[in-house]
């Protein structure tokens, strides 16, 4: 049997615990919390003052906060191009709907609201420039990435387990940066945010021992192929406009 059907049939034999592990690592939309829940309320009166109050505070950071916020920011934008290379993925139902795909697209609704919130909260505090924001973010979606891992199901999860802790690492530390020039809201958003990537770190690392336990030689490789060649976060591949 070559490797990649090996691969599939390990794919297949994970997959009846997936939905558990959703469950388990992902929360309903209808308890976790949404960008409203961090950014002025548009439908009250206080929503000018609210406005304001963020610019006022957004002055008190330093250059290069704004520099890794922007970053983080456009990171969690080029959202489409990470679930159209993990709905590619060997063993992932794109056009048969399996819980592999189910995983991808639920894990998507959850990311999406990260990049969500941080683009209107650099629109409201008035620091940066928007418009070149937009179009580094378009670049990077439009130029895509090669991140070495192919359709190969352990590679793909060795690189997501790392990605989503070096997200974790990233938006805690902005977090702290922010508490510590008494911008508390954003603070709390940017650390919450990082929780969420916490779980998700746990939920593909878990993926990872799971295959270890069934193809421990070939996971091995993998992971081995992965470390080797040096694991690139998206924002590599960032490239400025104009």
């Amino acid at each position: 049997m070559s490797l990649k059907n090996v691969r599939l049939e390990v794919m297949q034999h994970l997959e009846k615990d997936v939905d558990q592990l959703i469950k388990k690592y992902l929360i309903p939309a209808e308890t976790i919390w949404q960008p409203t829940d961090f950014l002025p309320n548009s439908e009250t009166d206080s929503f000018f003052d609210e406005v304001k109050e963020i610019r006022e505070l957004s002055k008190e950071l330093p250059y290069d906060f704004w520099v890794v916020l922007v970053g983080d920011m456009i990171t969690e934008e080029a959202l489409p191009t990470y679930e159209s290379w993990l709905m590619d993925v060997e063993g992932v139902g794109q056009t048969e709907r399996n819980s592999w795909s189910k995983w991808v697209r639920h894990w998507t609704s959850e990311e999406n609201r990260h990049g969500d919130v941080l683009n209107k909260y650099l629109y409201l505090s008035g620091r940066v420039n928007m418009r070149e924001i937009e179009k580094t973010t378009q670049y990077l979606i439009a130029d895509g990435f090669d991140i070495g891992t192919d359709r190969d199901p352990y590679k793909n999860f060795v690189y997501t387990s790392f990605q989503e802790l070096a997200t974790y690492i990233s938006h805690n530390r902005v977090a702290k940066m922010a508490k510590e020039k008494g911008n508390k809201q954003l603070a709390k958003m940017c650390k919450i945010i990082s929780g969420d990537e916490m779980r998700h770190h746990h939920a593909y690392a878990e993926f990872v021992e799971r295959i270890f336990a069934v193809d421990p030689n070939q996971m091995m490789l993998a992971f081995q192929y992965m470390m080797k060649q040096k694991i690139a976060m998206p924002a590599h591949f960032l490239r400025e406009s104009g």
